[in-house]
């Protein structure tokens, strides 16, 4: 029986998922399937029972579900762990084995794709949920001047920068105390931009000289908060299709074994610098 993965999340439909893991096989020589899996809210524990049952060796965790991956799996890594959040699941015996391959994949676009460089540079994150929980540890470890998380419940954000105060300069800051705040690089952490009609009203911000926008989302999704990131100074601007194809190679290896080479893919998909 060939090996059966997935993406599970809601809404699940736009993930391009299944043709990254699907190009990532063939490069590699492993045999497996990929395919979407809408879980229905409230039902992600049952949903991932059921693909379980199934057969299923493995998932890709996105929208809302990160949190409650974290609360089904028996075994986490440091990453997972400090991050309070799952984005991949692996089925080990009866049980699962969580990671979180989120911060490590944003961070190499960046790095290695976009040049883009973190040290010594002001970081803005807008957002507090589980996309952005798996961010934080890895853009501290970049040795960013300040990292500030900015959430519409300014509780939110400050419960995180209190969970990561031992690893970096970050603080925690309400919408509405942007607005004389200058940035080098903007990451949108909400999930305003999977719903244009919901967005945010974006705080007025300033973009340091030569700085970027980076959006957690990939494609149309994304130009709400693109447009607003140029409007605001940003240089460059970019969806999260790069951080999408990284992250998927380390899922790919917490799973297979085997890292895939990102490059030809990204160029494939459009999302090299």
């Amino acid at each position: 029986m060939i090996d059966r993965y997935a993406v599970v999340g809601n809404p699940v439909a736009h993930s391009r998922s299944p043709e990254i893991h699907a190009a990532f096989a063939r490069a590699t020589g492993q045999e497996l399937t990929y395919e979407k899996l809408l879980a229905p809210l409230g039902a992600f524990a049952i949903t991932m029972a059921a693909f379980a049952r199934s057969g299923g060796k493995g998932v890709n965790v996105t929208v809302p579900f990160k949190v409650e991956a974290l609360g089904l799996a028996h075994n986490l890594t440091e990453r997972a762990r400090l991050a309070g959040a799952v984005n991949t699941l692996r089925r080990d015996g009866d049980g699962w084995s969580g990671d979180n391959t989120d911060g490590a994949g944003l961070v190499r676009d960046l790095r290695v794709n976009r040049d883009v460089a973190l040290t010594d540079r002001e970081v803005l994150v807008l957002g507090a949920g589980g996309a952005v929980r798996g961010i934080l540890g890895p853009l501290l470890a970049e040795s960013p001047r300040t990292l500030v998380v900015a959430n519409r419940t300014a509780a939110k954000a400050q419960a995180l920068a209190a969970q990561f105060a031992s690893h970096g300069p970050i603080v925690a800051i309400g919408i509405d105390e942007l607005a004389v705040r200058c940035f080098d690089v903007v990451i949108n952490g909400t999930s305003a931009s999977l719903d244009a009609v919901n967005a945010v009203a974006w705080p007025a911000i300033a973009v340091a000289a030569g700085g970027i926008g980076c959006d957690l989302v990939y494609g149309e999704s994304s130009s709400a908060f693109q447009h607003w990131a140029k409007a605001r100074g940003a240089a460059r601007v970019h969806d999260g299709l790069g951080m999408l194809i990284e992250q998927a190679a380390e899922s790919f290896l917490f799973w297979r074994g085997v890292r895939p080479e990102t490059g030809p893919l990204l160029t494939l998909f459009g999302a090299s610098h």
